[in-house]
């Protein structure tokens, strides 16, 4: 049908069971590898491999807390779950959140990050840095090969990087990779002509 299959928000199986039994190559839009953080959301060495076979690609997410596990202050925890409260959201985050912030203004999304910026500055985390995302890239790159890895950002309601947390400081993810020997042919890969290969792959298979 010319649809890219994404496996980022399903279970091992179900990611497995994508890879089999599609014909066209399939993408990860924004997961790590699980070896380096033990996050159900990253994606297994096993899993990596099967992408690999796939002809797919790994889209390396720059989400702090898929990146970095992080012991949480019980005093953020409570100033969290209050905001959550103030602002009507569910408890938890990601796309419960998300979906349920669509219905608000400008104004109560302004208000909401300011207050969050708050938060974070009274009780912030030990930080994700630049170096700590791109042990996720060079793992995947070394387990599944240059050619099934990209890089996406998650600054939607997500980010959390010291040095990758907003548009602007995007050249450090570069730098970074260009510190640990990327040549500039693999840099093109990751930044974005793996997944245009596979987005072609797919239109072909559609075709």
């Amino acid at each position: 049908l010319g649809i890219m299959v994404d496996i980022s928000h399903i279970s091992k199986n179900s990611a497995l069971d994508a890879i089999k039994l599609s014909k066209a190559p399939v993408i990860a839009s924004h997961s790590g590898a699980r070896a380096i953080n033990d996050n159900a959301r990253n994606l297994d060495d096993e899993t990596l491999l099967a992408l690999k076979q796939n002809g797919g690609v790994v889209q390396c997410v720059a989400l702090g807390e898929f990146i970095k596990t992080r012991p949480i202050p019980p005093e953020r925890q409570e100033a969290l779950a209050a905001l959550r409260k103030e602002f009507g959201l569910p408890e938890g985050r990601g796309g419960g959140m998300r979906r349920a912030m669509q219905s608000f203004t400008e104004v109560q999304i302004a208000k909401f990050r300011e207050r969050m910026r708050e938060v974070d500055a009274k009780y912030p985390l030990p930080p994700v840095t630049v170096q700590d995302f791109v042990n996720h890239i060079d793992h995947a790159v070394k387990l599944a090969g240059v050619e099934h890895v990209g890089i996406s950002s998650d600054f939607d309601g997500g980010g959390g990087v010291e040095g990758w947390n907003n548009a602007a400081e995007t050249f450090n993810v570069t730098l970074e990779l260009v510190r640990r020997g990327y040549s500039e042919q693999d840099i093109s890969k990751l930044w974005g002509g793996n997944l245009l290969r596979v987005w072609h792959g797919v239109e072909k298979m559609a075709a």
